[in-house]
Protein backbone atom coordinates (compact mmCIF):
# COMPACT_ATOMS: atom_id res chain seq x y z
CA UNK A 1 0.00 0.00 0.00
CA UNK A 2 2.82 2.43 0.97
CA UNK A 3 5.53 0.84 -0.98
CA UNK A 4 5.61 -0.22 -4.73
CA UNK A 5 7.81 -2.29 -7.17
CA UNK A 6 9.75 0.45 -7.77
CA UNK A 7 10.42 1.27 -4.16
CA UNK A 8 11.90 -2.07 -3.42
CA UNK A 9 14.12 -1.99 -7.04
CA UNK A 10 15.65 1.28 -5.22
CA UNK A 11 15.98 -0.21 -2.22
CA UNK A 12 17.73 -2.92 -4.29
CA UNK A 13 20.47 -0.78 -5.49
CA UNK A 14 20.99 1.78 -2.79
CA UNK A 15 23.76 2.28 -1.05
CA UNK A 16 24.87 4.32 2.10
CA UNK A 17 26.62 7.54 1.88
CA UNK A 18 27.10 9.32 4.87
CA UNK A 19 29.93 11.96 6.22
CA UNK A 20 30.56 13.10 9.79
CA UNK A 21 33.44 15.37 9.99
CA UNK A 22 31.93 16.11 14.10
CA UNK A 23 35.35 16.40 16.29
CA UNK A 24 33.56 14.88 19.10
CA UNK A 25 31.91 12.11 17.29
CA UNK A 26 34.87 11.06 15.77
CA UNK A 27 37.16 11.63 18.83
CA UNK A 28 34.84 11.05 21.43
CA UNK A 29 31.52 9.41 20.46
CA UNK A 30 32.63 6.41 17.61
CA UNK A 31 35.67 5.38 19.53
CA UNK A 32 33.16 4.89 22.65
CA UNK A 33 30.55 3.03 21.13
CA UNK A 34 33.25 0.66 19.65
CA UNK A 35 33.76 -0.24 22.51
CA UNK A 36 30.65 -0.04 24.35
CA UNK A 37 28.93 -2.00 22.01
CA UNK A 38 31.14 -5.14 22.35
CA UNK A 39 29.22 -5.13 25.90
CA UNK A 40 26.08 -6.38 23.37
CA UNK A 41 25.56 -10.59 22.34
CA UNK A 42 26.15 -10.95 18.71
CA UNK A 43 22.32 -12.61 18.58
CA UNK A 44 20.90 -8.90 19.76
CA UNK A 45 19.73 -7.23 16.40
CA UNK A 46 20.45 -3.86 15.48
CA UNK A 47 16.88 -3.11 15.18
CA UNK A 48 16.48 -4.14 18.85
CA UNK A 49 19.10 -1.55 19.76
CA UNK A 50 17.57 1.35 17.72
CA UNK A 51 13.64 0.57 19.27
CA UNK A 52 14.85 -0.05 22.40
CA UNK A 53 16.49 3.79 22.85
CA UNK A 54 13.12 4.47 21.49
CA UNK A 55 11.10 3.41 23.93
CA UNK A 56 13.02 5.06 26.60
CA UNK A 57 12.30 8.52 25.51
CA UNK A 58 8.51 7.63 24.84
CA UNK A 59 8.64 6.13 28.75
CA UNK A 60 10.47 9.64 29.65
CA UNK A 61 7.54 11.87 27.96
CA UNK A 62 4.92 9.94 29.64
CA UNK A 63 6.61 10.25 33.19
CA UNK A 64 7.10 14.03 32.57
CA UNK A 65 3.77 14.58 31.24
CA UNK A 66 2.53 12.97 34.45
CA UNK A 67 4.38 15.67 36.54
CA UNK A 68 4.59 18.21 34.12
CA UNK A 69 1.37 18.02 31.87
CA UNK A 70 1.21 21.96 30.35
CA UNK A 71 4.86 22.84 31.19
CA UNK A 72 4.25 24.68 34.32
CA UNK A 73 7.48 26.28 36.38
CA UNK A 74 7.67 23.34 38.83
CA UNK A 75 8.72 26.10 41.37
CA UNK A 76 5.21 27.94 40.67
CA UNK A 77 2.76 25.36 41.95
CA UNK A 78 5.33 23.16 44.01
CA UNK A 79 2.68 21.53 46.48
CA UNK A 80 1.11 20.17 43.74
CA UNK A 81 3.79 19.50 40.22
CA UNK A 82 7.30 19.39 42.02
CA UNK A 83 8.99 17.15 39.96
CA UNK A 84 11.05 14.52 41.85
CA UNK A 85 14.54 14.56 41.21
CA UNK A 86 14.68 10.81 40.36
CA UNK A 87 12.56 11.70 37.00
CA UNK A 88 15.92 13.46 36.33
CA UNK A 89 18.47 11.14 37.15
CA UNK A 90 15.88 9.06 34.39
CA UNK A 91 15.72 11.62 32.12
CA UNK A 92 19.42 11.41 32.22
CA UNK A 93 19.25 7.62 31.63
CA UNK A 94 16.88 7.81 28.96
CA UNK A 95 18.72 10.49 27.14
CA UNK A 96 22.52 8.58 27.62
CA UNK A 97 21.22 5.58 26.90
CA UNK A 98 19.22 6.32 24.17
CA UNK A 99 21.71 8.06 22.17
CA UNK A 100 24.18 5.39 23.19
CA UNK A 101 21.94 2.92 21.23
CA UNK A 102 21.27 5.08 18.30
CA UNK A 103 25.51 5.22 17.98
CA UNK A 104 25.74 1.36 18.70
CA UNK A 105 23.11 0.07 16.34
CA UNK A 106 24.72 0.54 13.08
CA UNK A 107 28.20 -1.43 14.40
CA UNK A 108 26.20 -3.63 15.94
CA UNK A 109 24.69 -4.41 12.41
CA UNK A 110 28.86 -4.51 10.90
CA UNK A 111 29.80 -6.54 13.64
CA UNK A 112 27.14 -9.18 13.01
CA UNK A 113 27.33 -8.72 8.85
CA UNK A 114 23.68 -7.75 8.67
CA UNK A 115 23.60 -4.11 7.74
CA UNK A 116 20.55 -3.49 5.44
CA UNK A 117 18.56 -0.85 3.83
CA UNK A 118 16.19 -1.85 6.56
CA UNK A 119 18.11 -0.84 9.36
CA UNK A 120 18.84 2.54 8.15
CA UNK A 121 15.26 3.40 7.58
CA UNK A 122 13.96 1.79 10.47
CA UNK A 123 16.74 4.37 12.41
CA UNK A 124 16.36 7.05 10.59
CA UNK A 125 12.45 7.20 10.66
CA UNK A 126 12.69 6.48 14.22
CA UNK A 127 14.92 9.53 14.58
CA UNK A 128 12.54 11.73 13.08
CA UNK A 129 9.98 11.13 15.53
CA UNK A 130 12.80 10.93 18.51
CA UNK A 131 13.41 14.54 17.68
CA UNK A 132 10.31 15.65 18.75
CA UNK A 133 10.87 13.60 22.00
CA UNK A 134 14.14 14.91 22.98
CA UNK A 135 12.98 18.86 22.20
CA UNK A 136 9.84 18.29 24.21
CA UNK A 137 11.24 16.49 27.31
CA UNK A 138 13.85 18.74 27.98
CA UNK A 139 11.29 21.80 28.16
CA UNK A 140 10.13 20.43 31.00
CA UNK A 141 13.89 21.56 32.91
CA UNK A 142 12.61 25.46 31.88
CA UNK A 143 9.43 25.61 32.35
CA UNK A 144 6.65 27.92 30.42
CA UNK A 145 7.02 31.13 33.02
CA UNK A 146 10.84 31.07 32.30
CA UNK A 147 10.08 31.71 28.53
CA UNK A 148 6.74 31.57 27.55
CA UNK A 149 5.02 28.46 25.97
CA UNK A 150 5.32 30.12 22.07
CA UNK A 151 8.86 30.17 22.85
CA UNK A 152 8.92 26.48 23.19
CA UNK A 153 6.37 26.21 20.37
CA UNK A 154 9.18 27.68 18.06
CA UNK A 155 12.24 26.06 19.31
CA UNK A 156 10.38 22.50 18.99
CA UNK A 157 9.85 23.75 15.45
CA UNK A 158 12.97 24.84 15.13
CA UNK A 159 14.69 21.39 16.07
CA UNK A 160 12.50 20.36 13.61
CA UNK A 161 13.45 22.29 10.24
CA UNK A 162 17.06 21.59 10.81
CA UNK A 163 16.50 17.42 10.54
CA UNK A 164 14.62 18.31 7.69
CA UNK A 165 17.32 19.91 6.32
CA UNK A 166 19.65 17.74 6.56
CA UNK A 167 17.23 15.04 5.03
CA UNK A 168 15.93 17.54 2.39
CA UNK A 169 20.17 17.52 1.77
CA UNK A 170 20.50 13.98 1.23
CA UNK A 171 17.34 14.10 -1.56
CA UNK A 172 19.68 16.45 -3.36
CA UNK A 173 23.26 15.14 -2.84
CA UNK A 174 22.70 10.92 -1.99
CA UNK A 175 24.84 11.87 1.01
CA UNK A 176 23.91 12.03 4.93
CA UNK A 177 26.00 14.96 6.14
CA UNK A 178 25.98 14.31 9.55
CA UNK A 179 25.58 18.18 11.59
CA UNK A 180 28.35 18.50 14.48
CA UNK A 181 25.20 19.78 16.50
CA UNK A 182 23.60 16.46 16.50
CA UNK A 183 26.10 14.28 19.28
CA UNK A 184 27.20 18.07 20.68
CA UNK A 185 22.96 18.78 21.60
CA UNK A 186 22.87 15.14 22.70
CA UNK A 187 25.19 15.33 25.08
CA UNK A 188 24.52 18.45 26.36
CA UNK A 189 20.73 17.32 26.81
CA UNK A 190 22.25 14.01 29.26
CA UNK A 191 24.34 17.17 31.06
CA UNK A 192 21.02 19.34 31.87
CA UNK A 193 19.16 16.46 33.13
CA UNK A 194 22.63 15.63 35.58
CA UNK A 195 22.87 19.15 36.47
CA UNK A 196 18.75 19.59 37.09
CA UNK A 197 18.77 16.45 39.29
CA UNK A 198 21.95 18.13 41.89
CA UNK A 199 20.32 21.92 41.77
CA UNK A 200 17.14 21.70 40.69
CA UNK A 201 15.51 23.41 38.25
CA UNK A 202 15.97 26.69 39.78
CA UNK A 203 19.67 26.72 38.39
CA UNK A 204 18.36 27.52 34.75
CA UNK A 205 16.99 30.80 36.20
CA UNK A 206 20.97 32.13 36.58
CA UNK A 207 23.38 32.87 33.93
CA UNK A 208 26.21 34.16 33.04
CA UNK A 209 27.00 37.80 31.45
CA UNK A 210 23.64 38.76 32.06
CA UNK A 211 22.01 36.15 30.29
CA UNK A 212 20.01 33.41 31.73
CA UNK A 213 20.93 30.09 30.13
CA UNK A 214 17.33 29.76 28.62
CA UNK A 215 18.31 32.81 26.62
CA UNK A 216 21.60 31.04 26.27
CA UNK A 217 19.65 27.71 24.97
CA UNK A 218 17.21 29.86 22.50
CA UNK A 219 20.02 32.14 20.45
CA UNK A 220 22.22 28.58 20.29
CA UNK A 221 19.02 27.30 18.76
CA UNK A 222 17.69 29.78 16.72
CA UNK A 223 21.98 30.47 15.56
CA UNK A 224 23.10 27.33 14.56
CA UNK A 225 19.90 27.15 12.15
CA UNK A 226 19.92 30.32 10.64
CA UNK A 227 24.12 30.42 11.02
CA UNK A 228 25.24 27.10 10.57
CA UNK A 229 22.37 24.44 9.58
CA UNK A 230 20.77 25.91 6.48
CA UNK A 231 23.64 27.64 4.87
CA UNK A 232 25.59 24.27 4.73
CA UNK A 233 23.10 22.23 3.72
CA UNK A 234 22.64 24.82 0.67
CA UNK A 235 26.04 24.57 0.24
CA UNK A 236 26.54 21.34 -0.15
CA UNK A 237 23.23 21.12 -2.55
CA UNK A 238 24.60 23.45 -4.79
CA UNK A 239 27.96 21.71 -5.12
CA UNK A 240 26.32 19.28 -5.79
CA UNK A 241 24.50 20.43 -8.94
CA UNK A 242 27.87 22.00 -10.34
CA UNK A 243 29.86 18.96 -9.59
CA UNK A 244 26.56 17.14 -12.06
CA UNK A 245 25.90 14.90 -9.05
CA UNK A 246 22.61 16.69 -7.88
CA UNK A 247 19.89 14.06 -7.98
CA UNK A 248 17.25 15.97 -8.99
CA UNK A 249 15.87 17.59 -12.28
CA UNK A 250 14.76 20.94 -11.69
CA UNK A 251 14.34 23.36 -8.88
CA UNK A 252 11.13 22.43 -7.94
CA UNK A 253 11.77 18.65 -7.64
CA UNK A 254 14.76 19.73 -5.47
CA UNK A 255 12.63 21.82 -3.12
CA UNK A 256 9.47 19.33 -3.28
CA UNK A 257 10.34 17.95 0.16
CA UNK A 258 9.88 21.43 1.86
CA UNK A 259 6.29 21.72 0.74
CA UNK A 260 4.57 19.76 3.53
CA UNK A 261 7.09 20.70 6.32
CA UNK A 262 6.04 24.67 5.56
CA UNK A 263 2.71 23.63 5.42
CA UNK A 264 2.33 21.77 8.57
CA UNK A 265 4.21 24.57 10.37
CA UNK A 266 1.76 27.54 8.82
CA UNK A 267 -1.54 25.31 9.37
CA UNK A 268 -0.23 24.84 13.39
CA UNK A 269 0.77 27.86 13.78
CA UNK A 270 -2.33 29.39 12.58
CA UNK A 271 -4.51 27.30 14.26
CA UNK A 272 -2.66 28.29 17.58
CA UNK A 273 -2.62 32.08 16.62
CA UNK A 274 -6.53 31.89 15.59
CA UNK A 275 -7.76 29.44 18.71
CA UNK A 276 -10.99 30.34 20.43
CA UNK A 277 -9.63 28.70 23.53
CA UNK A 278 -5.88 29.35 23.45
CA UNK A 279 -5.31 25.83 22.97
CA UNK A 280 -1.20 26.08 23.03
CA UNK A 281 -1.03 27.57 26.45
CA UNK A 282 -3.93 25.00 27.55
CA UNK A 283 -3.05 21.94 25.97
CA UNK A 284 0.97 22.59 24.99
CA UNK A 285 1.60 18.36 24.77
CA UNK A 286 -1.37 18.47 22.51
CA UNK A 287 -0.02 20.46 20.34
CA UNK A 288 3.43 20.02 19.84
CA UNK A 289 2.53 16.31 20.00
CA UNK A 290 0.09 16.90 16.92
CA UNK A 291 3.17 19.22 15.42
CA UNK A 292 6.12 16.07 15.90
CA UNK A 293 3.97 13.02 14.97
CA UNK A 294 2.74 14.66 11.41
CA UNK A 295 6.36 15.78 11.38
CA UNK A 296 7.62 12.22 11.49
CA UNK A 297 5.15 11.07 8.68
CA UNK A 298 6.53 13.84 6.58
CA UNK A 299 10.01 12.81 7.17
CA UNK A 300 9.59 9.26 7.15
CA UNK A 301 8.03 9.19 3.48
CA UNK A 302 10.99 11.58 2.93
CA UNK A 303 13.33 9.01 3.35
CA UNK A 304 11.71 6.27 1.93
CA UNK A 305 11.72 8.69 -0.90
CA UNK A 306 15.42 8.98 -0.88
CA UNK A 307 16.60 5.61 -0.05
CA UNK A 308 14.86 4.10 -3.21
CA UNK A 309 16.15 6.80 -5.31
CA UNK A 310 11.87 7.93 -5.93
CA UNK A 311 9.70 10.99 -6.12
CA UNK A 312 9.05 12.54 -3.22
CA UNK A 313 5.21 12.83 -1.86
CA UNK A 314 4.54 16.56 -2.63
CA UNK A 315 1.82 16.57 0.01
CA UNK A 316 1.60 14.60 2.87
CA UNK A 317 -2.03 13.01 3.43
CA UNK A 318 -2.43 13.78 6.99
CA UNK A 319 -2.28 17.74 6.14
CA UNK A 320 -5.48 18.19 4.49
CA UNK A 321 -6.94 16.41 7.44
CA UNK A 322 -5.20 18.82 9.40
CA UNK A 323 -6.49 21.30 8.21
CA UNK A 324 -10.20 20.46 7.71
CA UNK A 325 -9.76 20.22 11.61
CA UNK A 326 -8.52 23.81 12.23
CA UNK A 327 -11.14 25.12 10.17
CA UNK A 328 -13.92 22.78 12.00
CA UNK A 329 -11.91 23.73 15.40
CA UNK A 330 -11.81 27.92 14.57
CA UNK A 331 -15.46 27.61 12.96
CA UNK A 332 -17.32 25.98 16.09
CA UNK A 333 -15.65 28.48 18.01
CA UNK A 334 -15.92 26.48 21.06
CA UNK A 335 -13.01 25.19 23.31
CA UNK A 336 -14.56 22.25 24.31
CA UNK A 337 -15.58 20.94 20.85
CA UNK A 338 -11.86 22.51 19.97
CA UNK A 339 -10.31 20.30 22.88
CA UNK A 340 -12.04 17.27 21.67
CA UNK A 341 -11.04 18.06 17.30
CA UNK A 342 -7.39 18.18 18.24
CA UNK A 343 -7.78 15.24 21.18
CA UNK A 344 -8.96 13.05 17.91
CA UNK A 345 -6.66 14.50 15.60
CA UNK A 346 -3.50 13.34 17.73
CA UNK A 347 -4.82 9.90 17.87
CA UNK A 348 -5.80 9.45 14.80
CA UNK A 349 -2.59 10.55 13.52
CA UNK A 350 -0.54 8.48 16.00
CA UNK A 351 -2.65 5.47 14.41
CA UNK A 352 -2.21 6.51 11.21
CA UNK A 353 1.62 7.09 11.79
CA UNK A 354 2.41 3.89 13.22
CA UNK A 355 -0.15 1.95 10.54
CA UNK A 356 2.35 3.71 7.85
CA UNK A 357 5.74 2.47 10.01
CA UNK A 358 4.57 -1.22 10.91
CA UNK A 359 3.41 -1.85 7.17
CA UNK A 360 6.53 -0.01 5.22
CA UNK A 361 8.97 -1.97 7.87
CA UNK A 362 7.44 -5.40 7.14
CA UNK A 363 7.27 -5.14 3.44
CA UNK A 364 10.72 -4.05 3.31
CA UNK A 365 12.02 -6.68 5.60
CA UNK A 366 9.81 -9.30 3.77
CA UNK A 367 11.04 -8.42 0.30
CA UNK A 368 15.00 -8.74 1.46
CA UNK A 369 14.10 -11.87 3.15
CA UNK A 370 14.83 -10.46 6.84
CA UNK A 371 13.96 -10.44 9.65
CA UNK A 372 13.31 -6.66 12.10
CA UNK A 373 14.14 -7.66 15.19
CA UNK A 374 15.84 -11.36 15.06
CA UNK A 375 19.43 -11.87 13.49
CA UNK A 376 20.02 -15.74 14.43
CA UNK A 377 17.77 -17.16 11.41
CA UNK A 378 20.31 -14.75 9.34
CA UNK A 379 23.57 -15.82 10.99
CA UNK A 380 22.38 -19.53 10.71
Amino acid sequence: MYVTDLHFRGFDSYKYSCKDTSPLANYVMHPFWNQFVKLFPTWIAPNLMTFSGFLLLVIQYGILSYYDPVYESVQLFAALSEIPSWVWWFSFFAQFFSHTLDGCDGKQARRTNTSSPLGELFDHGIDSWCVSFFTLNVFSVFGRDSVGIEQLYFIHIGTMVAFVISHWEKYNTGILYLPWAYDLSQVALALVYIITAIRGVDFWKLGIMGMNYITIFQVITYGGIILVTIPIALYNIIRAYQRGDGKQSSFVEACLPLLSPILLFTITTMWVWLSPSNILSRQPRLVTFLNGVVFSNIVARLIVAQMSNTRCQPLNKMLPVLFVAFFAAISFNDPDIELYIISALVTGFILAHLHYGYTVVCKLAEHLKIKVFSIKSQID
